[in-house]
């Protein structure tokens, strides 16, 4: 069985009780055993993470105390950091995770993502030479599969990272799918156009970075990809795929997108910003408000809504008791699609925003059957 540690450090301010309640809540769901130790200092956070079993993982949250977080860059295995406050500009060591700003929430994403490491191994591929410039590709047993690129959503925030799809990857793996779990600059601290060149170029090194396999050919089926978007990422997955399409073919250096899936989108931002979705998310995220005229650029670009047609097979996938206003967005879209000459289907059923991303519901069962059919090759 997986042995879990989760280390507090000194100074973490906390209610020790519902630290245990959450670590022992979690150990339950993944059906791990675990222990939650509170260390006094640097010393005593690296004596315990020296003192793991092969079979075990680690979860640290480190607090303030400087001599901790200084253990934050080293090299010292697979440990995921979690800061429950918002912590900027943080790289973890090789190996490691650093994950922030959830709250004392946090601390069961970090469990979570721990677990899914030791269960689910995958190659982390960097595409660029920045910290957030990364994918991590999960492969079946079979051989050549067809590909599913995975953005995370978050309202483009760095809070939120690509562990929120990792039992989306897992999933579709089991089901004879490559997966490509992309990590990207959010535009909150990097600036929108550092985003959006992000899964532009995350996209084309399915192509250039990725392993071929023994007699020199692609491992991969790079003629089917789907693109697959969660939340703000949805938006990100389109826009891409639209941006391809403006080019007059769906390829990008090799990469052939044939389908296209939005998760619980945000595909109208003209709305989005105007009904202040995401307490502002979106305006944040293109650095300023829709005009009330005209639609320009960057809103023309980015919003799915007005990029139509894709000139793919297009999956729209909504849970009904999810935010209105997203409700709103994916049942207009959809009928818009469709009304530009789109292949669309549309997708509702019970469930919440988080729902769409969890392999235990209908509805992303329904999404993952879809997958697995997928498009036909394109002519």
């Amino acid at each position: 069985m997986i042995e879990v540690l989760v280390v507090v450090g000194p100074g973490l301010v906390a209610d020790a009780g519902l630290l245990e309640e959450i670590a022992a809540r979690e150990f339950a769901a993944a059906g791990v055993s675990g222990t939650l130790v509170h260390a006094r200092d640097a010393s005593g956070v690296l004596s315990l993470l020296s003192s793991r079993e092969g079979a075990g993982c680690a979860v640290v949250l480190p607090g303030p105390s400087a001599e901790v977080r200084s253990l934050i860059g080293r090299d010292l295995g697979a440990v995921v950091w979690v800061d429950v406050d918002r912590a900027d500009g943080v790289t973890a060591g090789e190996g490691a995770t650093h994950l922030h700003g959830r709250g004392i929430g946090g601390l069961a994403w970090g469990i979570r993502h721990a677990v899914h490491r030791v269960r689910h191994p995958s190659r982390r591929i960097a595409y660029g030479p920045l910290p957030e410039q990364w994918g991590e590709l999960y492969l079946p047993d079979a051989g050549e599969p067809s590909v599913v690129m995975l953005v995370h959503g978050g309202y483009w925030r760095s809070i939120w990272a690509a562990d929120i799809m990792g039992p989306l990857c897992a999933d579709l793996a089991g089901r004879g799918l490559a997966v490509w779990n992309l990590e990207y600059r959010r535009p909150d601290l990097h600036g929108w156009d550092a985003t959006t060149a992000d899964v532009a170029a995350g996209l084309a090194a399915l192509a250039t970075a990725l392993p071929p396999s023994a007699d020199g050919t692609a491992a991969l089926d790079l003629t089917r990809v789907a693109v697959v978007g969660h939340s703000a990422g949805a938006q990100l997955a389109l826009r891409a795929v639209a941006d391809a399409a403006a080019s007059g073919a769906h390829a990008v250096d090799g990469v052939r997108v044939a389908m296209a899936v939005s998760l619980a989108g945000v595909l109208d931002l003209v709305e989005g910003d105007r009904r202040w979705v995401g307490t502002g998310a979106v305006g944040a995220a293109l650095g300023g408000r829709a005009s009330e005229g005209p639609v320009a650029p960057p809103y023309a670009d980015a919003s799915p809504l007005l990029r139509l047609p894709l000139r793919v097979r297009q999956l729209v996938v909504q849970g009904a008791a999810d935010d209105l206003d997203l409700v709103d967005f994916s049942r207009r879209y959809a009928r818009a699609a469709e009304q530009a000459g789109d292949e669309v289907t549309y997708l509702e059923m019970p469930g919440d925003h988080f729902d769409v991303i969890n392999p235990a519901t209908p509805i992303w069962q329904a999404t993952a059957r879809a997958l697995v059919e997928g498009p036909a090759p394109r002519g």
